[in-house]
């Protein structure tokens, strides 16, 4: 599967995952995922930045509220219909379109930075995707993105709960065979039985790569590596969201920080 095919995916998914994430479903975005990846962003206040993958675009109208003068991207010329409507009510000075992550329309050294929220693990092309994203970067420009956990993001994955719920394990396994494309169907579990029937599920494929994969990919590129985290909820995150609960036991989220020198 190339970035094409797998775009066809995220465009027939993007009226359904726009609804339900904009009434408050995706909850490890919002209680866990963007918070910390805004604690790790440096002060972006006056740059250039590009938001790689950038679904309805919430994320980017975030960085646009730090300061930074945005442009964003995403395969799916639905999830950008659903960025520039916003984008006329909300004015926030989003310049969006609709192109791929593997060639990026924009001349060498354009942009301050980059970020990639929950994207990058599904573009099959990694090598590419990191290729344009260091090209298009002034050089000193940093790229910043969130993704699935390799560690935790396994073909075979079982939560393991106690009676009442509480999740006290995560087991994986598959860790180095991996996934190139193979297809699941999911929908966002916070969102209601009601809410959920009236929707079709979403048909995401999925391409698992080592922890190592991705960072020497990185380092071949050219990128420096210049700060790491894995995210973990609080008790407080927890007691607002007690679904995001199992993430206090694996990481399930990467965040990574590398320079263009």
């Amino acid at each position: 599967m190339n970035h094409i095919e797998a775009g066809g995916f995220w465009d027939a998914n993007a009226n359904a995952w726009t609804k339900l994430a904009r009434a408050g479903y995706d909850v490890y975005r919002d209680f866990l995922n963007t918070p910390a990846f805004f604690a790790m962003l440096p002060d972006v206040r006056g740059l250039r930045g590009l938001d790689i993958g950038c679904g309805e675009g919430h994320n980017t109208r975030l960085l646009a509220g730090r300061g930074a003068r945005m442009t964003a991207l995403d395969v799916s010329h639905r999830f950008v219909r659903h960025a520039r409507e916003t984008e006329t009510i909300e004015k926030a000075g989003i310049s969006y379109c609709a192109a791929s992550a593997v060639a990026l329309p924009f001349p060498d050294a354009s942009f301050d930075f980059a970020a990639g929220f929950m994207s990058f693990m599904d573009v099959p092309e990694t090598g590419n995707l990191l290729t344009e994203a260091h090209r298009i970067l002034k050089p000193g420009g940093f790229l910043q993105f969130s993704i699935s956990h390799p560690c935790f993001d396994t073909p075979h994955r079982k939560n393991l709960r106690r009676l009442g719920g509480k999740t006290y394990a995560i087991e994986v396994g598959g860790y180095f065979e991996g996934c190139d494309g193979e297809v699941t169907e999911w929908l966002f579990k916070a969102a209601p039985a009601r809410i959920r029937n009236d929707l079709p599920k979403f048909r995401t494929p999925r391409f698992t790569r080592t922890l190592s994969y991705w960072f020497n990919a990185l380092i071949e590129t050219g990128f420096v590596i210049e700060r790491i985290e894995e995210p973990r909820p609080d008790a407080e995150a927890v007691r607002a969201c007690p679904a995001v609960q199992d993430a206090q036991v694996v990481a399930y989220f990467l965040h990574i920080r590398a320079r263009r020198l």
